[in-house]
């Protein structure tokens, strides 16, 4: 029986974290109604060499449907094994310039928390967690005219978290179930579009979110009859972000950097900015660090400057060397310290590059990561973007008609 309940637990896991739905919600959640068609499959996976932790993973479809059902009404959906996050955006709702979003979202384990602590992962101390929200969002552009736009975003949330146990230690209380509404606000010149490793993106933003729950208090371990850790009323987060994606059109190659610094007060466990691993889809604003568990590192506030550069390697840059680095100070959050408040991690891999997809194998080492023989960690990933628009319009609008013609425009799709 406790083989067999094992087994389920990790089944259990694999379908959460082919959503990492926690963060699945921030990265829908962009800054402005995209109006561009899209019809995306999305798939990441990091795992680590050394030590035990919580698998790391997402897969999702996501589609973006503008003029639906009418021309000023844009939908969006992230489909996930366990998880639906959708929206609707009213273009001109509010103004000229002022669209409207009403969203959607939830489903299993979408709250989950896995305590990493001194780079091992705690099974007795992490717990399962679903939850749902709906959302309202007002979106201003200040300066349509102009090439670059300069967008405010006003975002209020609810949302709704219950806990269970997986295998959580007997003597470990959960904290209670509750409500959190949750305000963002921000301002965002420029931006990136949704896809693995965009040729063109230029972004500086600003952002402020406060989170009030329902109900907070303690939970954790019982010591001298206090437990150990709390989740507070409210929590405030300030970030921001400079971002820049450059494609040279002589030789190919490209590079992407990102530099990102945010603070809070009165974090906890559940609102900390949390860094690791390499899953650049994972979230609006992905804390990566190459060679570390997914969400390793807890921080009251950090700075995060990372960047990749690609080299092609044929005539028809198809395929190419991807280096990747990035370093981080970090002021942990209280409880989840460690020696050393600064990290870095780099990497490499393989980048495979055509019209409808792209596919990333790589390795990764954490640098400063703590693991039981010491400093470093090693990891392997894959990344893989299937574009089943472009797919699509392969396949049913082939250039000369022929009974293999759109068979062959797709496997075209793959060469080109």
């Amino acid at each position: 029986m406790i083989w067999l309940k094992g087994r389920v637990h990790c089944a259990r896991r694999w379908l959460f974290l082919l959503v990492l739905p926690g963060c699945l919600v921030s990265f829908v959640a962009l800054g402005q109604i995209d109006p561009i068609p899209r019809e995306l499959i999305q798939v990441g996976y990091d795992t680590s060499f050394e030590g035990h932790p919580p698998l790391s993973a997402y897969a999702f479809y996501y589609r973006n449907i503008p003029d639906f059902l009418r021309t000023n009404l844009t939908l969006r959906l992230a489909v996930a094994p366990t998880y639906l996050d959708s929206e609707l955006g009213l273009s001109g709702a509010l103004s000229g310039h002022t669209d409207l979003g009403i969203g959607l979202a939830g489903g299993g384990f979408a709250d989950s928390y896995d305590e990493i602590r001194g780079g091992k992962f705690i099974p007795g101390e992490s717990f399962d967690g679903d939850g749902g929200e709906v959302s309202i969002s007002a979106y201003h552009c200040f300066n349509p005219d102009q090439l670059i736009p300069l967008n405010g975003v006003l975002r209020a949330v609810a949302h709704y978290s219950a806990y269970e146990t997986d295998n959580t230690a007997p003597n470990f209380r959960l904290p209670g179930n509750r409500g959190t509404f949750s305000l963002r606000t921000g301002l965002r010149w420029g931006g990136k579009e949704p896809t693995l490793f965009p040729s063109l993106a230029m972004e500086l933003s600003i952002w402020y979110e406060g989170q009030y729950r329902t109900a907070s208090g303690d939970y954790g371990f019982l010591t001298n009859g206090v437990y150990d850790r709390q989740v507070e009323m409210q929590s405030h987060l300030f970030w921001g972000q400079a971002l820049l994606a450059y494609t040279m059109t002589n030789s190919g190659q490209s590079f992407f950097m990102s530099l990102i610094a945010g603070t809070s007060v009165d974090a906890d466990r559940f609102s900390a900015y949390r860094l690791g691993a390499l899953l650049p889809l994972v979230s609006e604003f992905p804390l990566s660090l190459p060679g570390y568990y997914y969400q390793e590192i807890s921080a009251r506030q950090f700075v995060l400057l990372g960047g990749n550069y690609s080299i092609p390697l044929d005539p028809k840059d198809r395929w190419n060397l991807n280096l990747t680095a990035a370093t981080a100070g970090v002021d942990y959050l209280q409880g989840l310290r460690q020696p050393g408040d600064w990290l870095s991690g780099v990497g490499g891999g393989i980048l495979y590059k055509a019209s409808s997809v792209k596919v990333m194998v790589g390795y990764a080492y954490g640098i400063d990561a703590i693991r039981t023989g010491g400093r470093g960690a090693h990891s392997i990933g894959f990344l893989m973007q299937f574009d089943l628009g472009h797919a699509k319009t392969a396949l049913l609008n082939p250039e000369e008609p022929g009974r293999w013609r759109g068979l062959q425009e797709i496997i075209g799709a793959f060469r080109d």
